[in-house]
């Protein structure tokens, strides 16, 4: 079942159970995937940029609930965290934190970095191979602390 046709059935059974909050955020998803169609997709659209969308959508609900806490609107805040959760459900999930680290500290060994000014090799290898199964803040942190 691809993303597009398990997003129809999310919002047939939201619709159902007259849950608009969870409709506006799987409605949400529907778009971008219709944008993505649309746009880069042409040649047709790869689970990694499905992968990559949802992403994005996390980090800018996040970012925005961030914006909205920090002018004290905690209903607008809530209501960006109950959507960037809603969308969490549709990626695959995600590894551990441990598990990050144990990959990373395989990648930093056979790109052979050894200081920070390595951080732009690892992070290149390591946003590839954990595509969809950590966010690259988490492997971003993890690389500053392993070569620092």
């Amino acid at each position: 079942m691809t993303l597009e046709e398990k997003i129809n059935g999310e919002i047939k059974k939201a619709m159902l159970a007259k849950d608009q909050k969870r409709l506006a955020a799987i409605r949400a998803i529907k778009s971008e995937i219709l944008l993505l169609k649309t746009g880069k997709g042409k040649d047709g659209i790869t689970p990694e940029m499905e992968i990559a969308t949802l992403q994005k959508m996390i980090k800018q609900r996040t970012e925005s609930a961030a914006i909205y806490k920090g002018q004290g609107r905690e209903d607008l805040e809530v209501e960006e965290l109950t959507q960037a959760n809603i969308i969490k459900e549709f990626l695959p999930e995600q590894m551990s934190r441990e598990d990050v680290v144990k990959i990373v500290k395989e990648i930093v060994a056979s790109v052979g970095a050894t200081t920070i000014k390595d951080m732009g090799k690892v992070m290149g290898v390591a946003s590839k191979q954990l595509a969809g199964k950590s966010d690259n803040k988490t492997i971003s942190e993890i690389i500053k602390e392993l070569l620092s």
